[in-house]
């Protein structure tokens, strides 16, 4: 049996990589990435040659059964992302679950994932927390927004610039104005910011201010 290496990569800074995650990277027979033009950037500044090939949500449901089969041979591979944590908001449940189903062995590394800076800088509880990932577009939104208004733990989302100012219309509404809310932008870049304040203060600053970039949103629970 072969085995399967999930490796965190950088969410901005290319030095946010630990010696080991570079160390699999060149040692594995295979790398499998969500986006081999991002990867290939972070792979060349290192210097690692090993081959890639893709893995994302298009195509994880069909490439899986392979992949099985080259870890049945005995192939290691290595599963990175465009940025973070396999499987956080981003390929690599189905693999892994197929790999668990199929006895074969699987290692995490710990390393970059972009909520635990967000909620950790936000000064909102940490002791418990919900992590929310993305909100449902259309269908379940409001439904998921309703329940989420009695959650009693700080909650974690993560949100594309051009639909914040449209979730934080929507925090005010359900959650109410005055619950605190952190918005992180950019981490680990240069133009990386942490706006805090109550719901109706972040989403009067980014209403006069369009955000851009990566972002986590950290919502106080209910008191």
């Amino acid at each position: 049996m072969g085995k399967l290496f999930l490796v965190p990569t950088p969410i901005g800074n290319l030095q946010d990589i630990t010696f080991r995650a570079i160390t699999v990277l060149k040692e594995v027979d295979l790398i499998l990435a969500e986006d081999t033009r991002i990867s290939g950037k972070l792979l060349q500044h290192y210097e690692i040659k090993t081959q890639m090939h893709s893995h994302h949500m298009h195509n994880e449901h069909r490439t899986t059964e392979n992949l099985i089969n080259k870890l049945k041979g005995g192939a290691t591979l290595a599963l990175i992302s465009d940025a973070g944590t396999p499987a956080i908001s981003d390929p690599g449940f189905l693999l892994t679950r197929a790999c668990v189903e199929n006895n074969i062995e699987v290692e995490c590394l710990p390393g970059a994932t972009a909520f635990v800076p967000a909620l950790v800088n936000s000064g909102l509880p940490n002791d418990r927390f919900v992590f929310e990932g993305f909100l449902p577009v259309k269908k379940g939104r409001q439904t998921r927004l309703e329940f989420l208004a009695e959650e009693t733990r700080t909650m974690v989302f993560y949100e594309s610039p051009h639909k914040l100012l449209k979730t934080l219309k929507q925090f005010v509404e359900f959650f109410g104005e005055e619950r605190p809310v952190s918005v992180s932008r950019e981490l680990t870049k240069m133009y990386e910011e942490t706006v805090r304040g109550t719901a109706t203060e972040v989403l009067e600053h980014y209403t006069g201010k369009p955000p851009k970039g990566e972002i986590v949103v950290v919502v106080g629970g209910k008191k």
